[in-house]
Protein backbone atom coordinates (compact mmCIF):
# COMPACT_ATOMS: atom_id res chain seq x y z
CA UNK A 1 0.00 0.00 0.00
CA UNK A 2 1.51 3.61 -1.02
CA UNK A 3 0.31 7.15 -1.31
CA UNK A 4 3.73 7.47 -3.76
CA UNK A 5 5.86 8.28 -1.03
CA UNK A 6 5.25 6.16 2.09
CA UNK A 7 4.73 1.90 2.11
CA UNK A 8 3.07 0.37 4.31
CA UNK A 9 3.44 -2.76 5.69
CA UNK A 10 1.02 -5.26 6.19
CA UNK A 11 0.74 -4.79 10.46
CA UNK A 12 2.01 -1.48 11.93
CA UNK A 13 2.04 -0.85 15.81
CA UNK A 14 0.03 2.38 15.98
CA UNK A 15 -2.51 3.69 13.23
CA UNK A 16 -3.59 7.15 13.90
CA UNK A 17 -6.40 8.19 11.78
CA UNK A 18 -6.76 11.77 11.31
CA UNK A 19 -3.78 14.43 10.69
CA UNK A 20 -5.81 17.30 12.49
CA UNK A 21 -3.64 19.21 15.03
CA UNK A 22 -4.52 16.32 17.73
CA UNK A 23 -3.32 13.31 15.30
CA UNK A 24 -0.16 15.79 14.53
CA UNK A 25 0.78 16.18 18.56
CA UNK A 26 -0.33 12.89 19.17
CA UNK A 27 1.70 11.22 16.36
CA UNK A 28 4.82 13.65 17.82
CA UNK A 29 5.01 12.78 21.31
CA UNK A 30 4.07 9.04 20.80
CA UNK A 31 6.82 8.60 18.05
CA UNK A 32 9.72 9.90 20.61
CA UNK A 33 8.97 6.96 22.20
CA UNK A 34 7.70 4.18 19.95
CA UNK A 35 8.41 3.31 16.41
CA UNK A 36 5.97 2.18 13.89
CA UNK A 37 3.52 4.86 13.72
CA UNK A 38 1.60 5.67 11.18
CA UNK A 39 -0.77 8.51 10.22
CA UNK A 40 -3.96 8.19 8.10
CA UNK A 41 -5.90 11.37 6.42
CA UNK A 42 -8.43 11.34 3.95
CA UNK A 43 -7.48 15.22 3.07
CA UNK A 44 -4.38 15.94 0.68
CA UNK A 45 -2.72 17.13 3.44
CA UNK A 46 -2.98 18.14 7.15
CA UNK A 47 -4.87 20.72 9.27
CA UNK A 48 -7.32 21.04 6.52
CA UNK A 49 -10.45 21.39 8.86
CA UNK A 50 -11.34 22.13 12.43
CA UNK A 51 -7.70 22.46 12.93
CA UNK A 52 -7.18 25.52 10.58
CA UNK A 53 -10.63 27.36 11.06
CA UNK A 54 -10.54 28.75 14.19
CA UNK A 55 -9.97 31.81 16.47
CA UNK A 56 -5.98 30.80 17.30
CA UNK A 57 -6.74 32.02 20.65
CA UNK A 58 -4.56 29.95 22.96
CA UNK A 59 -6.99 30.07 25.96
CA UNK A 60 -6.68 30.51 29.95
CA UNK A 61 -8.97 27.61 30.78
CA UNK A 62 -11.78 30.21 32.30
CA UNK A 63 -15.09 28.51 31.36
CA UNK A 64 -14.73 24.82 31.99
CA UNK A 65 -16.24 22.97 34.78
CA UNK A 66 -13.28 22.18 37.45
CA UNK A 67 -11.59 18.71 37.06
CA UNK A 68 -13.27 18.16 33.38
CA UNK A 69 -10.46 17.32 30.83
CA UNK A 70 -11.52 20.41 28.89
CA UNK A 71 -10.04 22.08 31.70
CA UNK A 72 -7.66 20.17 32.79
CA UNK A 73 -5.83 20.06 29.19
CA UNK A 74 -6.90 23.51 28.67
CA UNK A 75 -4.67 24.53 31.50
CA UNK A 76 -1.83 22.30 31.01
CA UNK A 77 -1.56 22.52 27.53
CA UNK A 78 -1.52 26.83 27.43
CA UNK A 79 2.06 26.15 29.94
CA UNK A 80 3.37 23.69 26.76
CA UNK A 81 2.22 25.87 24.33
CA UNK A 82 3.86 28.64 25.30
CA UNK A 83 7.04 26.75 25.98
CA UNK A 84 7.05 25.14 22.68
CA UNK A 85 6.77 28.55 20.78
CA UNK A 86 9.42 29.87 22.62
CA UNK A 87 11.58 27.21 21.97
CA UNK A 88 10.85 26.23 18.67
CA UNK A 89 10.08 30.06 17.20
CA UNK A 90 6.50 29.22 16.44
CA UNK A 91 4.65 32.85 15.99
CA UNK A 92 2.72 33.42 19.47
CA UNK A 93 1.37 36.82 21.55
CA UNK A 94 0.47 37.04 25.06
CA UNK A 95 -1.83 39.75 24.57
CA UNK A 96 -4.53 38.57 27.10
CA UNK A 97 -8.10 38.74 26.94
CA UNK A 98 -11.11 41.11 28.66
CA UNK A 99 -14.31 39.44 28.70
CA UNK A 100 -16.70 42.37 29.15
CA UNK A 101 -19.97 43.07 30.59
CA UNK A 102 -21.75 45.79 28.24
CA UNK A 103 -25.39 45.22 30.32
CA UNK A 104 -25.99 45.30 34.33
CA UNK A 105 -26.83 41.60 34.36
CA UNK A 106 -23.96 40.53 32.48
CA UNK A 107 -21.95 41.82 35.31
CA UNK A 108 -23.16 39.26 38.24
CA UNK A 109 -21.92 36.44 35.01
CA UNK A 110 -18.25 37.66 35.65
CA UNK A 111 -18.09 37.19 39.03
CA UNK A 112 -19.47 34.00 38.55
CA UNK A 113 -16.92 33.30 35.91
CA UNK A 114 -13.92 34.72 37.89
CA UNK A 115 -14.47 32.36 40.85
CA UNK A 116 -15.23 28.93 38.08
CA UNK A 117 -11.41 30.25 36.51
CA UNK A 118 -9.74 30.62 40.25
CA UNK A 119 -11.23 27.08 40.75
CA UNK A 120 -9.50 25.53 37.56
CA UNK A 121 -6.38 27.00 39.11
CA UNK A 122 -6.55 30.21 36.45
CA UNK A 123 -4.56 31.95 38.85
CA UNK A 124 -3.96 35.54 37.83
CA UNK A 125 -7.85 36.65 36.87
CA UNK A 126 -8.59 40.26 38.06
CA UNK A 127 -11.96 41.65 37.75
CA UNK A 128 -11.91 45.06 36.43
CA UNK A 129 -14.42 48.59 36.46
CA UNK A 130 -15.66 50.26 33.59
CA UNK A 131 -13.35 53.02 34.31
CA UNK A 132 -9.67 50.26 34.32
CA UNK A 133 -11.31 48.78 30.89
CA UNK A 134 -11.08 52.25 29.66
CA UNK A 135 -7.95 52.75 30.50
CA UNK A 136 -6.53 49.22 28.81
CA UNK A 137 -8.79 49.55 25.94
CA UNK A 138 -9.76 53.14 25.24
CA UNK A 139 -12.17 52.29 22.32
CA UNK A 140 -14.06 49.55 23.71
CA UNK A 141 -17.50 50.15 25.94
CA UNK A 142 -18.53 47.71 28.77
CA UNK A 143 -19.42 48.01 32.69
CA UNK A 144 -17.00 46.02 33.97
CA UNK A 145 -14.59 42.86 32.85
CA UNK A 146 -12.41 40.07 33.53
CA UNK A 147 -8.75 40.88 32.58
CA UNK A 148 -6.89 36.90 31.75
CA UNK A 149 -3.88 37.83 30.90
CA UNK A 150 -2.05 34.48 29.98
CA UNK A 151 -4.77 34.46 26.70
CA UNK A 152 -2.57 34.54 23.91
CA UNK A 153 -2.62 33.99 19.86
CA UNK A 154 -0.79 31.79 18.16
CA UNK A 155 -0.09 31.24 14.60
CA UNK A 156 -2.19 27.94 13.92
CA UNK A 157 -0.66 26.65 10.76
CA UNK A 158 3.24 27.00 11.85
CA UNK A 159 1.88 24.86 14.79
CA UNK A 160 0.44 22.50 12.59
CA UNK A 161 3.43 22.30 10.86
CA UNK A 162 5.91 22.54 13.61
CA UNK A 163 3.75 18.86 14.73
CA UNK A 164 4.25 17.37 11.72
CA UNK A 165 7.96 18.16 10.73
CA UNK A 166 8.32 16.50 14.58
CA UNK A 167 6.73 13.63 13.88
CA UNK A 168 8.04 12.90 10.63
CA UNK A 169 11.47 13.67 12.16
CA UNK A 170 10.74 11.26 15.20
CA UNK A 171 9.55 8.58 12.10
CA UNK A 172 6.01 8.73 11.69
CA UNK A 173 4.98 7.72 8.68
CA UNK A 174 1.75 9.94 6.75
CA UNK A 175 -0.19 8.69 4.84
CA UNK A 176 -2.69 11.67 2.62
CA UNK A 177 -5.68 11.14 0.48
CA UNK A 178 -6.14 7.68 2.58
CA UNK A 179 -9.70 7.33 3.65
CA UNK A 180 -9.93 4.54 6.48
CA UNK A 181 -13.76 2.59 5.27
CA UNK A 182 -13.58 -0.12 8.03
CA UNK A 183 -12.05 -1.47 11.22
CA UNK A 184 -12.42 -5.08 12.42
CA UNK A 185 -11.53 -6.03 15.37
CA UNK A 186 -9.23 -9.63 15.30
CA UNK A 187 -8.28 -10.48 18.34
CA UNK A 188 -5.97 -8.20 20.21
CA UNK A 189 -5.28 -6.62 17.01
CA UNK A 190 -7.66 -4.52 14.34
CA UNK A 191 -7.89 -4.89 10.55
CA UNK A 192 -7.93 -1.35 9.16
CA UNK A 193 -9.43 -0.82 5.55
CA UNK A 194 -7.94 1.66 3.76
CA UNK A 195 -9.61 3.49 0.30
CA UNK A 196 -7.01 5.60 -1.48
CA UNK A 197 -6.63 6.57 -5.33
CA UNK A 198 -5.04 3.44 -6.40
CA UNK A 199 -8.60 1.37 -4.83
CA UNK A 200 -9.14 -0.61 -1.02
CA UNK A 201 -6.21 -2.15 0.52
CA UNK A 202 -6.16 -3.51 4.15
CA UNK A 203 -3.15 -3.57 7.14
CA UNK A 204 -2.88 -5.07 10.80
CA UNK A 205 -2.83 -2.39 13.45
CA UNK A 206 -1.55 -3.13 17.31
CA UNK A 207 -3.46 0.05 18.30
CA UNK A 208 -5.89 2.23 16.33
CA UNK A 209 -6.50 5.91 17.88
CA UNK A 210 -8.95 7.86 16.70
CA UNK A 211 -8.52 11.05 16.14
CA UNK A 212 -10.61 11.97 13.12
CA UNK A 213 -11.75 14.82 14.38
CA UNK A 214 -15.65 15.39 12.62
CA UNK A 215 -15.85 11.88 11.55
CA UNK A 216 -14.67 10.33 14.95
CA UNK A 217 -17.87 9.29 15.78
CA UNK A 218 -18.33 7.17 12.61
CA UNK A 219 -14.85 5.76 12.97
CA UNK A 220 -16.37 4.76 16.34
CA UNK A 221 -19.15 2.95 14.98
CA UNK A 222 -17.23 1.51 12.09
CA UNK A 223 -14.61 0.10 14.56
CA UNK A 224 -17.93 -1.69 16.50
CA UNK A 225 -18.81 0.85 19.25
CA UNK A 226 -22.87 1.68 19.45
CA UNK A 227 -21.96 5.59 19.13
CA UNK A 228 -25.83 5.85 20.61
CA UNK A 229 -25.24 4.08 23.58
CA UNK A 230 -22.04 5.56 24.63
CA UNK A 231 -22.89 9.15 23.87
CA UNK A 232 -20.45 9.77 21.24
CA UNK A 233 -22.93 11.00 18.23
CA UNK A 234 -21.25 14.12 17.24
CA UNK A 235 -23.52 17.50 16.16
CA UNK A 236 -21.69 19.80 14.07
CA UNK A 237 -22.21 23.46 14.68
CA UNK A 238 -20.65 26.44 12.48
CA UNK A 239 -18.83 29.03 13.41
CA UNK A 240 -18.68 31.56 10.53
CA UNK A 241 -16.00 34.72 10.83
CA UNK A 242 -16.33 38.07 9.47
CA UNK A 243 -13.28 40.73 9.69
CA UNK A 244 -13.03 44.59 9.96
CA UNK A 245 -11.73 46.93 7.42
CA UNK A 246 -8.03 47.81 7.70
CA UNK A 247 -8.54 51.12 8.68
CA UNK A 248 -9.48 49.40 12.32
CA UNK A 249 -6.16 47.75 12.07
CA UNK A 250 -5.08 47.12 15.94
CA UNK A 251 -7.61 49.45 17.48
CA UNK A 252 -7.93 47.14 20.55
CA UNK A 253 -5.02 45.48 22.07
CA UNK A 254 -6.13 42.70 23.80
CA UNK A 255 -8.95 40.08 22.73
CA UNK A 256 -12.82 41.29 23.80
CA UNK A 257 -15.24 38.65 24.93
CA UNK A 258 -19.23 38.36 25.90
CA UNK A 259 -20.02 36.44 28.77
CA UNK A 260 -20.05 33.03 27.32
CA UNK A 261 -23.39 31.55 25.04
CA UNK A 262 -24.79 27.93 25.15
CA UNK A 263 -23.34 27.11 22.14
CA UNK A 264 -19.98 29.25 22.36
CA UNK A 265 -18.32 31.61 23.49
CA UNK A 266 -20.13 34.05 21.67
CA UNK A 267 -19.27 36.25 18.72
CA UNK A 268 -15.84 37.99 20.06
CA UNK A 269 -12.98 40.44 19.02
CA UNK A 270 -9.46 38.66 17.84
CA UNK A 271 -6.55 39.86 16.53
CA UNK A 272 -4.10 38.27 14.24
CA UNK A 273 -0.70 38.37 14.77
CA UNK A 274 -0.26 40.88 12.25
CA UNK A 275 -3.20 43.54 14.11
CA UNK A 276 -5.94 42.87 11.55
CA UNK A 277 -9.50 42.52 13.74
CA UNK A 278 -12.01 39.51 13.47
CA UNK A 279 -15.20 39.43 14.40
CA UNK A 280 -16.76 35.58 15.24
CA UNK A 281 -17.35 32.87 15.57
CA UNK A 282 -21.47 32.98 15.69
CA UNK A 283 -22.55 29.19 16.61
CA UNK A 284 -25.76 27.25 14.89
CA UNK A 285 -26.05 23.44 14.35
CA UNK A 286 -26.07 22.37 10.99
CA UNK A 287 -26.50 18.82 9.43
CA UNK A 288 -23.56 19.20 6.36
CA UNK A 289 -20.30 20.42 6.18
CA UNK A 290 -19.99 23.77 4.23
CA UNK A 291 -17.71 26.29 4.78
CA UNK A 292 -19.31 29.51 3.11
CA UNK A 293 -19.66 32.24 4.90
CA UNK A 294 -23.92 33.45 4.88
CA UNK A 295 -23.45 37.06 4.24
CA UNK A 296 -27.03 37.70 5.46
CA UNK A 297 -25.35 37.47 8.80
CA UNK A 298 -23.55 40.79 8.79
CA UNK A 299 -25.99 42.59 10.64
CA UNK A 300 -25.96 40.28 13.16
CA UNK A 301 -21.91 40.34 13.49
CA UNK A 302 -22.40 43.97 13.43
CA UNK A 303 -24.57 44.57 16.30
CA UNK A 304 -22.88 42.36 18.33
CA UNK A 305 -19.33 44.26 17.63
CA UNK A 306 -21.29 47.49 17.90
CA UNK A 307 -22.09 46.81 21.48
CA UNK A 308 -17.76 47.21 22.34
CA UNK A 309 -16.81 48.96 19.02
CA UNK A 310 -19.74 52.02 19.32
CA UNK A 311 -17.71 53.68 16.22
CA UNK A 312 -17.79 51.23 13.41
CA UNK A 313 -19.68 51.39 10.68
CA UNK A 314 -21.56 48.55 8.93
CA UNK A 315 -19.18 49.09 5.69
CA UNK A 316 -16.57 48.21 7.88
CA UNK A 317 -17.38 44.41 7.69
CA UNK A 318 -16.17 42.06 5.17
CA UNK A 319 -16.57 38.30 5.35
CA UNK A 320 -13.71 36.13 6.03
CA UNK A 321 -14.04 32.65 6.17
CA UNK A 322 -16.19 29.22 8.74
CA UNK A 323 -15.14 26.43 10.74
CA UNK A 324 -17.12 23.46 12.05
CA UNK A 325 -16.91 22.36 15.64
CA UNK A 326 -17.54 18.60 16.21
CA UNK A 327 -19.71 19.23 19.09
CA UNK A 328 -20.81 15.82 21.69
CA UNK A 329 -23.86 18.15 23.11
CA UNK A 330 -27.12 18.57 20.68
CA UNK A 331 -28.90 21.92 20.81
CA UNK A 332 -30.10 22.95 24.36
CA UNK A 333 -27.82 20.52 25.76
CA UNK A 334 -25.84 21.26 28.57
CA UNK A 335 -22.29 20.94 28.84
CA UNK A 336 -19.95 17.62 27.50
CA UNK A 337 -16.60 17.36 27.55
CA UNK A 338 -14.04 15.85 26.06
CA UNK A 339 -14.48 12.10 25.31
CA UNK A 340 -10.36 10.42 25.52
CA UNK A 341 -10.53 6.86 26.66
CA UNK A 342 -9.38 3.52 26.14
CA UNK A 343 -11.82 1.07 25.47
CA UNK A 344 -10.85 -1.93 26.73
CA UNK A 345 -13.91 -1.43 28.76
CA UNK A 346 -16.46 -2.14 26.38
CA UNK A 347 -14.28 -5.35 25.20
CA UNK A 348 -11.68 -3.15 22.68
CA UNK A 349 -8.05 -3.21 23.93
CA UNK A 350 -5.82 -1.11 21.43
CA UNK A 351 -8.71 1.25 20.42
CA UNK A 352 -8.35 4.85 21.69
CA UNK A 353 -11.29 7.24 20.88
CA UNK A 354 -10.98 11.01 21.26
CA UNK A 355 -13.98 12.44 20.20
CA UNK A 356 -15.87 15.54 20.57
CA UNK A 357 -12.38 17.36 20.16
CA UNK A 358 -13.64 21.20 19.76
CA UNK A 359 -12.27 24.53 21.63
CA UNK A 360 -10.01 24.22 23.52
CA UNK A 361 -8.55 21.19 21.76
CA UNK A 362 -5.88 23.82 19.57
CA UNK A 363 -4.50 24.80 23.51
CA UNK A 364 -5.25 21.40 24.95
CA UNK A 365 -3.34 19.73 21.99
CA UNK A 366 0.32 18.91 23.71
CA UNK A 367 -1.42 18.03 27.02
CA UNK A 368 -3.76 15.54 25.26
CA UNK A 369 -0.78 14.17 23.38
CA UNK A 370 1.27 13.31 26.49
CA UNK A 371 -1.99 12.11 28.19
CA UNK A 372 -2.41 9.28 25.20
CA UNK A 373 1.07 8.55 24.94
CA UNK A 374 0.95 7.78 28.33
CA UNK A 375 -1.59 5.11 27.41
CA UNK A 376 0.11 3.77 24.93
CA UNK A 377 2.88 2.98 26.43
CA UNK A 378 1.13 1.21 28.78
CA UNK A 379 -0.71 -0.50 26.24
CA UNK A 380 2.72 -2.08 25.14
CA UNK A 381 4.29 -2.73 28.77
Amino acid sequence: MTDGRTTISTEVDVAIVGAGIIGLAIASEIARQKAGVFVFEKNYAFGLETSSRNSEVIHSGIYYPTDSLKARFCIEGKGLLYELCEQHGISYKKLGKIIVATEEDEVKQLEKLIQQGQKNGVEDLVLISGTELKKLEPKIEGRAGILSPSTGIIDSHSLLQFYYNQASERGAKFVFNSEVTGIEKMGTKYKVQIKDREGNSTFVARTVINAAGLNSDQIARMSGINISQTGYQLHYCKGEYFSLSSKWRNIISRLVYPPPEQAGLGIHLTLTLDGKVRLGPNAYYVETIDYGVDDSKKDVFYQAAKKFLPYIEFEDLEPEFAGIRPKLQSPGEAFRDFVVVHEDRVGFPGLINLIGIESPGLTASPAIARYVAKMVVDLFN
